[in-house]
This record gives C-alpha cells, structure tokens and sequence, in this order.
C-alpha cells in the first residue's frame, strides 16, 4: 500500500473532513461547469474581437485542459481534508505536478495545429515566405518536441533517468534502422519533396502513379485527391523518383485544333474566312498574345483543313473551358457569314454504269487522239 495512504479509524471527525472533502471537489466541478458554460465563452467572445485571431486560437487550444486543471487543483486541496490520504506525501506531489504538466503540454499540443497562423504570421512580419507544404511538417515536428519535451519532464519527476533511455535507444538503433528502412525511405523522399519543392499544397499534379490535387504531405507519404474524388496515398520514397507534371504551374493554358471545310469551298472565302478568325482570336482579350496561329494548313483526305493555335491567360480549368467555348461559337459564325460548310469523313462511290460510261469516253479519247489511256 502507498505510504500516502493512511488507515485511520472512521471516526465523526474523519466523517466530518470526508463531508469537507467531497464538497469541496464538488465545487471545484460546479467551478468547472460555470466557466466552461460562462467564463469562457466570454473570454473568447473578447478574444475574436481582437485584431489578431492567435488569441482565440490559445483559447481554444486550452478549452478541455482547463476544464482538467480545475479538476487537479479540486483534488489536491479535498486531499487537504481528506483523513486517508496524506498531502505532505512526496510521491502525491510528483502525480500532481506530472498531471499540470501533462494538462499543459495537451494544451500546447492542441495549439500547434493552428501553427499555420503563426508562421503567416511570422511571414507579415519578415517577409520570409513559407511555401504550404512546409506548414504540415513544422507543425508535426512542433508536435514532437512537445510531447518530447514533456515525456523528459514527468520521467525526471519520478526520477527515471532519461539519459539512460537516449542510450539505450542507441543502442537498439541499428536493428530499428533494418526494420523501419522503408519508412526511412519515405521519410528521405519527404524531405526531397520538400527541398526541391517540385510541387505544393493544392497543386494540379501528374505521375505514373496518380494525377489529382495534392492534399497533404507528410512524413511518410503524400495525399493526392483524383477527378474522381478518390483520394490516393503515395508513399514519398515512390514519388520522388517518379517524373511528376506541376499543371499548377502554367502560366498559359493551349487549345489547339484542325478545322476541316468542305473542298468546293472557293480560295477567297476560305482565305476570308482564315483572316477573321485570326483576327478574332487576335483581339479577344483573354487570348495571350504572344503566340497565335492561323493557317491553311492541309489538304485532308475528305477536307481543307484550317490549323489554329493559340494560348488563353487563364489556367483555370472553368474559364478555360469557356472561353473556348466562345470561341468556338465565334467561328461557327464567321464560317456561317462566309457561307463555309465544316467537311465531315466522305467518300465517293463510283457504280457498274459510272464506270462502263468512264470506259466509253476512255476509248473515244484514244481514238481521236491516238493516245493510249492508262
């Protein structure tokens, strides 16, 4: 039995100081219960009136914490008056300090999810850029100095020697290493990912193994959502020997395409008709200027094919989409004012008489020209 309990008769005294006891952790939960449902909500009502959301974010990081902490401070005074248990004992201190530690390091813990706030923070007061992709690690790797931290702090209150525990985990480090090389491996791929910085969070990528949205990045691996809305785990050590496509990183978006006319189509409306679509295309604003191309191109198997090439200034998949779609009806009434039918596959068919007639003609040809036909 712990030295901090004691056994002591149950006398009316003892009954009394159990009474006290018990109702004064009954408070301290009825403390809890008001500022939770008042206190706090005010706190924090002030707290986003503030210019800066970083103390709401503090609030309520330490919202359940603090509803804890109300607890330990409610037990360490009832065991005050409590008859069996003894305060003054050195291991009941160790657990109550090891409980706020505890109850603190939740709170930080819970606070270092919003780290986003203060590295943008920190970029509005800098200017150092952090790139998305780096958040989510700075943010795990805070985690784990946390809780790093706060293990070191509650095994040195009951006296565990941590250096020890360093020195044995080195020793085991070379079979940890053998077992874990896949997730060494995955681990190094991050920080490849993150150094060369090929892609970034919410960027439009392409891989042998995936083509989607990137969601997330982390240590072992990277969240790609598809068009589909399938979301695709990749480990890092795969994506960062992979040829990855940033379509993120377009600064134009082509469209490009043959449009066939019909071939009794005459040489002026056809060349009538090259011109203004150039010219359209040419002075539509969101069309970039730079490089444009129209062009009777190609004499098709069953059509004059016009060659068109050009990019829009937008690389939004939305606006994309209808700004071809205007042009496209642009063209329909260019060819239309033009009088230009589109040429769709034909091919023509030449029947038993066509071709005994074309043999007859063949033959009087022959005779009055005393050429031979082949």
């Amino acid at each position: 039995m712990p030295d901090w309990i004691e056994w002591i008769p149950i006398t009316y005294e003892n009954l009394i100081n159990i009474g006290i006891s018990v109702g004064i952790l009954f408070i301290f939960l009825l403390f809890r219960k008001l500022f939770t449902k008042y206190v706090f909500r005010l706190i924090l009502a002030f707290s986003r009136k503030t210019p800066t959301e970083f103390f709401a974010k503090i609030c309520l990081a330490f919202e359940h914490p603090v509803r804890w902490i109300f607890l330990v401070i409610g037990i360490f005074i009832a065991v005050d008056y409590f008859p069996y248990l003894d305060q003054s004992n050195t291991m009941f201190h160790k657990i109550m300090r090891s409980s706020v530690i505890i109850i603190i390091t939740w709170g930080l813990y819970n606070l270092s999810s919003s780290s986003s706030i203060f590295f943008s923070k920190i970029n509005e007061r800098t200017n150092s850029q952090f790139d998305p992709i780096l958040i989510p690690f700075f943010s795990k790797a805070l985690r784990f100095i946390i809780i790093a931290i706060s293990f070191s702090i509650v095994a040195q209150e009951f006296e565990y020697d941590v250096n020890g525990f360093v020195a044995g985990l080195g020793l085991g480090g070379l079979a940890f290493a053998l077992a874990a090389k896949d997730t060494i491996a995955n681990l190094f791929g991050g920080i490849v990912i993150i150094t060369e910085k090929p892609f970034t969070i919410n960027d439009w990528v392409m891989t042998p193994s995936v083509e989607g949205v990137v969601e997330d990045i982390n240590f072992r691996s990277t969240k790609v959502r598809t068009f589909e809305q399938g979301l695709v785990t990749v480990p890092n050590s795969t994506l960062s020997n992979e040829n990855i496509t940033n379509w993120s990183k377009m600064g134009k978006r082509r469209i490009t395409f043959q449009l066939g006319v019909t071939y009794d189509t005459p040489k002026t409306k056809l060349e009538n008709t090259v011109k203004k679509i150039k010219n359209l295309i040419h002075n539509h604003k969101e069309i970039h200027p730079d490089t444009i191309f129209v062009t009777f191109d190609n004499y098709n198997s069953s059509s004059l094919d016009i060659f068109l090439y050009f990019f829009t200034k937008t690389t939004e998949w939305g606006k994309y989409l209808s700004i071809k779609e205007e042009i496209n009806f642009s063209i329909m009434e260019i060819l239309v004012d033009e009088g230009v039918s589109v040429a769709f596959p034909s091919r023509t068919l030449y029947l038993n008489s066509d071709v005994e007639a074309m043999s007859q003609a063949a033959s009087s040809i022959e005779e009055n020209t005393g050429n031979k036909l082949d």
